[in-house]
């Protein structure tokens, strides 16, 4: 095997690109070496990314927040502007694994894994994110629930890495929030998980939803009908009711 340490995006690229067996990118490594580890997987070429500038930071413009690749989730929960903006993304980012993992594992890894539990997943397609996605043709944009394309597969193309997760500015009024099921209290795989983003007119009526569940198919699905049941309501049980009933069906 191997190992590069990138400096740049289009080193990256050109590396992953030209590897004729499989390569594999590196980020926090909290998915890649446990599966190496278990004969998993055996990649030819890993190509780590944390030395790469533009996918270790965050920053916010206009457009939003942008996420770099190989920024952790401990990082991402430190980040004041985020926690205020997102709390149900932090929240779902912050139960990928324990504190030991939380100082290594990616929100851009936990999606790239397409694990059909994996926790900030929904949460990320409940708040509109996208992905920058830069390989050999360019860079493109894609919304995150297009990412994952079954357990372990991803629709990314040879040569394409993830550089950032992006997500939208907050108008007022809005919330969102991300809760599990596990059979435990704790430091387990959802059973199923739920990300919602909602934003009120100033009358307290819902204007925008937005819903999505994992872990219960083969990707994380955004649940348009739960979303419709909310829109024009006053968030009331029977609305509610509504939207449980399309996310059951």
């Amino acid at each position: 095997m191997q190992y590069v340490s990138a400096t740049s995006i289009e080193q990256a690229v050109g590396l992953l690109a030209a590897e004729q067996g499989t390569a594999h990118v590196l980020a926090g490594g909290t998915d890649l070496v446990v599966q190496m580890s278990a004969g998993l997987r055996a990649p030819e070429l890993v190509v780590d990314i944390k030395a790469i500038p533009e996918v270790v930071s965050i920053t916010e413009d206009a457009e939003g927040f942008h996420i770099g690749a190989a920024v952790c989730g401990a990082q991402i929960n430190e980040h004041a502007g985020l926690r205020k903006a997102w709390p149900g993304v932090l929240e779902a980012i912050d139960l990928i694994g324990s504190m030991q993992v939380q100082s290594r594992a990616t929100p851009a890894g936990n999606l790239c894994n397409a694990s059909p539990a994996a926790d900030s997943v929904p949460a990320m397609i409940a708040a509109g994110a996208s992905a920058s996605v830069v390989g050999p043709k360019g860079r493109r944009e894609v919304p995150v629930e297009e990412i994952p394309t079954g357990p372990g597969k991803t629709s990314l193309e040879k040569g394409e890495v993830i550089v950032a997760i992006n997500l939208p500015p907050r108008p007022e009024r809005a919330g969102d929030a991300y809760l599990r099921f596990i059979p435990r209290t704790e430091m387990d795989i959802a059973v199923v998980g739920v990300g919602v983003n909602l934003v009120l007119d100033a009358d307290g009526t819902c204007s925008f939803a937005r819903v999505a569940i994992g872990a219960v198919a083969p990707t994380a699905l955004p649940v348009p009908a739960a979303s419709e049941a909310l829109v024009g309501t006053a968030l009331d049980d029977a609305a509610l009711e509504r939207a449980a009933e399309a996310v059951r069906g």
